[in-house]
Parts: C-alpha cells; sequence; structure tokens
C-alpha cells in the first residue's frame, strides 16, 4: 500500500535513520522513518511518499510507514562511487554497494583465497535483541575484547534501523556491523555469512563474531516456518571456516506463547536438525527462576545434551544479573524489558561470558 504523506516534524535521529511526525493524506497521523542514504532528508511540511501496508495491519515494524521517495526534489547521487553488489535485488529500493571481498575493494587480495578464521568464536543468536546482552557478558570478562556484529537478512534488510547497533558501535562496544546477504547498510558489506565471518577475523581481526539476524525476525507457528532457521547454518559455517560455535539459547519465562517458554522451539529446532557440526550450547546456572521454567528447561538440555554434535555448557549467571543493570544499549525483547524477562538476556549474555573462554589473546 502506497500512500501520499506530509512531514510534519521531525523526531529524533540515529545514524542514517530519522523519524518523522507525518501525516497521511486521509489525516491519519503516523510515524515515518526515512533513510537518508536512499530518500535524503524530508523537510517540514514535503509531500512523501510511504509504504503503509505493515503499519495499517499492525505488524512488528516499529509501528512506522516507511519514506520511499521525496516527490519534489531526488537524493544527491553518488558520483562515481565504487562497487557493483547490489542488494535486495530487484525491488524498486535496491542499493549498490562496495563488497568487502569484490574486486574494486582494498580487501580484496586478502580475501581471495582466504578460508579460515583461526578458531575465532563465533556466537550465534535467534533474536536482534540479544546482542546487548552479549556484549554486555563479553565485556565483563573481557573489556578489551574487540567484537564483531554480522547482521543476516532473516528481519530487517537495512542496518540503519537498528538504534541498537548504532548505540553499541558508538560507543565502542563493538567494531561495528558487518551486513550479509541481502541485508545491506552496515559499515561492512559481504555476499554471505562466510564472507562476512572471514571479514570479521581477517579484515577488522575481531577476537569474537556475533552473529544475528536484524530486527523483525519472522515466525509462522509451524516447525520450520521462522526466519531464524539461519542461525543454523550460521553455526555450521563458523564450524567450516575454523571456527568455534556457540550457541545462544532464546528462552524465556515471560513469554506467552507456550512454544517460547524455557528454551523456545527455535532454538530447539535449530541445534536438533540443522546445526550438523561440533557445537557448544550454553546453560545458564542461575539459582532464582521459575520452578516449571527450570523444570522444562533441565528437560531441554537432556534432550540437547543427547546429541552427539551438541556439548551443553553450564555457566554459572547470577553475577550477570548485575551486569546487565548496566547495558551497553537497552534491554527490550518482544516489547519486554529486563525486569519483565530476566530469563531471556540472562541466557545468551551467559553465551558471552562462555566465549571469552575460547579465546586466546597474545601476551
Amino acid at each position: 500500500m502506497w500512500r501520499n504523506a506530509h512531514i510534519e516534524r521531525e523526531r529524533a535521529s540515529w545514524g542514517s535513520a530519522v523519524e518523522y511526525d507525518a501525516i497521511l493524506s486521509d489525516g491519519t497521523p503516523v510515524r515515518a522513518l526515512a533513510y537518508l542514504p536512499q530518500v535524503g532528508r524530508p523537510g517540514a511540511g514535503e509531500r512523501v511518499l510511504v509504504t503503509a501496508a505493515a503499519h495499517e495491519r499492525e505488524l512488528g515494524t516499529g509501528g512506522y510507514v516507511m519514506i520511499v521517495a521525496i516527490p519534489g526534489r531526488l537524493p544527491d547521487d553518488e558520483q562515481g562511487a565504487p562497487g557493483h553488489i547490489v542488494k535486495a535485488r530487484y525491488t524498486p529500493m535496491q542499493y549498490m554497494v562496495l563488497g568487502v571481498d569484490e574486486e574494486e575493494s582494498p580487501h580484496h587480495d586478502l580475501l581471495r583465497d582466504a578460508d579460515s578464521i583461526g578458531g575465532m568464536p563465533v556466537i550465534v543468536a535467534d533474536l536482534h535483541s540479544a546482542l546487548p546482552a552479549i556484549v554486555a557478558g563479553i565485556h565483563h570478562v573481557r573489556p578489551q575484547a574487540r567484537i564483531a556484529y554480522i547482521m543476516t537478512d532473516g528481519g530487517a534488510l537495512p542496518a540503519w534501523f537498528s538504534q541498537t547497533t548504532h548505540l553499541l558501535t558508538e560507543g565502542d562496544h563493538i567494531l561495528g556491523t558487518i551486513t550479509a546477504g541481502q541485508a545491506y547498510g552496515g559499515e561492512l558489506e559481504s555476499v554471505n555469512v562466510y564472507t562476512a565471518l572471514l571479514a570479521a577475523h581477517l579484515v577488522w581481526k575481531a577476537d569474537i563474531a556475533i552473529v544475528a539476524q536484524g530486527p523483525g525476525n519472522l515466525g509462522t507457528d509451524t516447525r520450520w516456518g521462522f526466519s531464524g532457521t539461519s542461525i543454523g547454518e550460521a553455526l555450521n559455517a563458523a564450524h567450516v571456516l575454523g571456527g568455534q560455535p556457540v550457541a545462544a539459547l532464546r528462552a524465556s519465562e515471560a513469554d506467552p506463547r507456550e512454544r517460547h517458554r524455557g528454551i523456545s522451539h527455535h532454538s530447539m529446532r535449530v541445534l536438533s536438525d540443522i546445526v550438523r557440526v561440533p557445537c557448544a550450547v550454553v546453560a545458564p546456572q542461575l539459582s532464582t527462576m521459575d520452578v516449571d521454567i527450570r523444570a522444562k528447561m533441565t528437560r531441554q538440555l537432556a534432550d540437547l545434551a543427547a546429541l552427539e554434535h551438541l556439548r551443553v555448557v553450564d555457566i554459572p549467571a547470577d553475577e550477570l544479573a548485575e551486569v546487565l543493570q548496566r547495558p551497553p544499549a537497552p534491554l527490550r525483547t518482544m516489547g519486554r524489558t529486563y525486569s519483565d524477562d530476566p530469563l531471556a538476556f540472562l541466557t545468551v549474555a551467559a553465551a558471552g561470558m562462555y566465549a571469552c573462554e575460547l579465546l586466546v589473546f597474545e601476551s
């Protein structure tokens, strides 16, 4: 659904994203989002074209209509910009980038024949919202650890949408974002998760990589219909490239959907049926937890431990409760804060702690 709207005022901005108050042509007030590299920066009073289907169906897109164009003027052309890799291919908003490993890249020779990430720990999580808690867990143990975030294309395609990654990068908590596959807008662009991992290790010299979808994962309440299947592929890729795969479990005490309480069925499906390589599965040891959730997770972890390729690692995690009171970016998942659902964040932060045990730092 395309609609006309008029900009009233700018509300907020982060990186290449700007949020506006706007009015649709039928008088409906909306929040509108513009990605500056693609559409330019609208001003108050200007007419803009927006897409509003997700907003009108009240889907989880952050409540925004998306600004597609400013009909009265065009954004500046990037004359002579290097790169010939097209992302969001063959859509009206396809976007050309410089891939980290393509011929025009200064890193092409470094990556041309590369096929190892040299034992780098790779933490893989189902949800984008896990990212700040994982970073907190890593830096609690290794404050100087160099962390690369790899954003896959299972959720949002533009990395610019994420306020979390903007805050983490601006605060020097992570090196930045590498956007893989059809995702774009990271500090580095990669063809797939393999070249993203290689770039994290060889270009950025990261100690640890974190892989997760962008904001807005998709699920359909079926056995296989969820975008998080990609995390299994990322864990496999980490092993193929000589890394150390670490699964950060999606878990919850507060999710109203039974399939996501305890360990989410997403994590169970991926680890049981998609991952086919040796992989560490981090289980937080917590003194406080709902009795029924604890019993369910105990059964689930036993099922995972029975699989030959998985190694369940118990990590004492009570100390992380204090750490997560001062996160590097706000903690929020599925509309719930840390106080609403501490298990969701403590579980992934424990994966960050464990990954530090796999590091070998030069003295």
